[in-house]
């Protein structure tokens, strides 16, 4: 067996441990990444775009941040489309501050360039990673890669690798509760090389459900659509994608759309699940290993995002200054702000989208809604305060 031996594992080479190892490289404190998929399939993935101040402050302050400010759009308020009719949240107006849009995939390569410039040690193909002794002080993990065992001792494990990875298989029954909701809608997004129909994101209710048009440049739209959670990307034609994303937005956003081929096609089910306490032992999770939030409030990376830049203050202060205080407190700081992004997320996708069952009744509360999001500066203010990330 190959040994090693570093200060933190870090499981998962997505945004949130790559962000997290550049923190710590920073803060002088060693780790080494293990993943479990091909570095080709990681910078492939297609996720958010969407970042609120926090979150670019977070890459500037881990020196990864030039190329967003080059190529990234600076988006100073969003558009609400209630059957077609528009209305605009001022988000710097009511906050001084906007949002960023620039997508995972490009933070992805920005992260995976900081580490080939320092030779951070990023480990991919990684398979049957297990987590042990996490309750001790001598935390270990396994792997193996091409048929060869490894071993890495440290002294704390992160868990960046979703909710299906091996930091979340690791905590032992009856250590956390996990709280969870699913939706009966879920997404269906296309990315295309398309100029955006808007200058900005449009969220669009209407009768016929949600849509959302976003963009990640001038030249690429990233396009969503309300579906039931059981349909499939077989059930949903291009063609038919397009015409039904031009009906839901309206006729002034149709107007500047440009239908083309498709670069990626995905259904994302509407969920969210909450892992408490985010902390077990040496083991700390972070991102989608601790919550899931439904897509609708853009949060996901950004959550991601605020955990590492607690959890690499905190093994900063361990490792360097003999302080465990921030560790200790990370779970409770971080379940404090997912528990908000939660609420609005969930919030929001209520106010957009057709629920399955839904009355009547419930459909003219939730246009009373609308229109006093429309007309009521109070209301703006608090929704922009969500969505630029000020909870």
């Amino acid at each position: 067996m190959h040994s090693d031996r570093t200060q933190v594992a870090i499981i998962g080479a997505g945004p949130a441990g790559l962000l997290l190892q550049q923190l710590l490289r920073l803060g002088g404190v060693e780790s080494i990444v293990l993943e479990r998929q091909t570095r080709a399939h990681v910078e492939a993935r297609v996720r958010a775009g969407v970042l609120e101040p926090g979150t670019v402050a977070l890459l500037e302050k881990a020196g990864v941040a030039d190329r967003l400010h080059r190529e990234g759009l600076t988006h100073d308020g969003v558009e609400l489309a209630v059957d077609g009719r528009r209305f605009r949240i001022d988000l710097r107006d009511l906050t001084g501050a906007g949002v960023t849009v620039y997508g995972q995939t490009e933070i992805t390569h920005d992260l995976f360039a900081a580490a080939d410039a320092h030779l951070s040690p990023v480990v991919y193909e990684a398979e049957h990673v297990l987590l042990h002794d996490l309750d001790g002080e001598r935390p270990y993990v396994t792997w193996q890669k091409h048929g060869v065992d490894h071993r890495i001792d440290c002294d704390h494990v992160a868990g960046c690798d979703g909710q299906h990875g091996a930091a979340r298989a690791a905590l032992p029954t009856g250590v956390t509760r996990l709280y969870e909701r699913h939706g009966s809608a879920a997404w269906l997004g296309v990315l295309a090389d398309v100029p955006p129909c808007a200058a900005e994101l449009i969220y669009a209710e209407s009768a016929r459900g949600f849509a959302l048009a976003s963009m990640r440049s001038p030249t690429r739209s990233r396009y969503y659509l309300q579906v039931d959670a059981h349909e499939t990307l077989e059930d949903w034609p291009e063609a038919r994608f397009w015409e039904e994303l031009a009906r839901r937005l309206g006729p002034d956003a149709a107007a500047h759309l440009t239908p083309d081929y498709a670069l990626e096609r995905s259904i994302v089910p509407l969920r969210s699940h909450v892992i408490e306490p985010m902390q077990w032992g040496r083991l700390f999770l972070a991102g989608d290993a601790a919550h899931v939030v439904p897509p609708t409030g853009a949060k996901g990376l950004n959550l991601a995002a605020a955990d590492v830049g607690l959890l690499a203050e905190a093994l900063i202060a361990q490792h360097k200054h003999g302080d465990g205080a921030l560790l200790a407190a990370y779970s409770g700081q971080a379940l404090a702000r997912a528990w908000k992004a939660v609420r609005f997320s969930w919030w929001f996708t209520d106010l957009t989208h057709r629920t399955a069952g839904a009355d009547p009744f419930d459909g003219r509360l939730q246009r009373a809604e609308l229109d006093q999001l429309r007309t009521s500066r109070a209301a703006q203010t608090l929704f922009a305060e969500n969505y630029v990330g000020r909870f």
